[in-house]
């Protein structure tokens, strides 16, 4: 079996331990680290779908809501809302033993709208590379100076779309991309 000839060193994200990543894409140590951060990853999901079902049920026109929908709303935790009744900061009224509804327009003035989470797959915007030669790296400068194969660069370069430019026998990729690729691979 083919050894990579690189050593990657990353920190888990999850654990916090450092680890050697077997390829480019390994970001967690081990298969039990990235369960734990898919899983963190639609719960997350699963939790804003739940908020922004319950703002979309509040009716604008009324003016005392209830804790949960003023978590909703504005993204305060329940504590924050409950502190600043208890400091009397904001109005509330009380239709029922254990019912709490707060004034809205009271927290608009204090709190920003929830934001929704950004598109996790954003479009990247086009970006113009500058493919003249001082600007890009020879697929033999690649290999020596990051200690691969060619048939590494070659792979890397094709799966990762790196613009290349060929100008006679040499290819050329663009230096920025290759170093951003590659910044954490330390030789053997």
């Amino acid at each position: 079996m083919a050894v990579a000839k690189y050593k990657i060193v990353r920190k888990c994200p999850v654990c916090g331990e450092e680890f050697f990543a077997r390829t480019l894409e390994s970001w967690y140590c081990s298969p039990k680290c990235s369960k734990v951060a898919w899983k963190r990853k639609h719960d997350e999901e699963k939790r804003q779908l739940e908020l922004d079902k319950i703002v979309s049920n509040i009716p604008k026109s009324k003016e005392y809501i209830s804790i949960t929908e003023a978590y909703a709303m504005f993204g305060a935790s329940r504590s924050t809302i409950y502190r600043l009744i208890y400091m009397k900061k904001i109005s509330f009224i009380e239709p029922e033993k254990g019912i709490r509804l707060v004034c809205k327009e009271e927290l608009m003035n204090m709190f920003p709208l929830r934001q929704s989470p950004l598109d996790p797959n954003p479009r990247k915007p086009v970006t113009m590379y500058s493919m003249e030669p001082e600007d890009c790296y020879t697929i033999g400068e690649i290999s020596k100076k990051f200690h691969l194969d060619d048939s590494t660069v070659y792979a890397h370069i094709r799966k990762y779309s790196i613009p290349t430019r060929q100008i006679g026998n040499y290819v050329y990729a663009h230096k920025e991309s290759i170093d951003k690729l590659y910044k954490d691979i330390k030789p053997l």
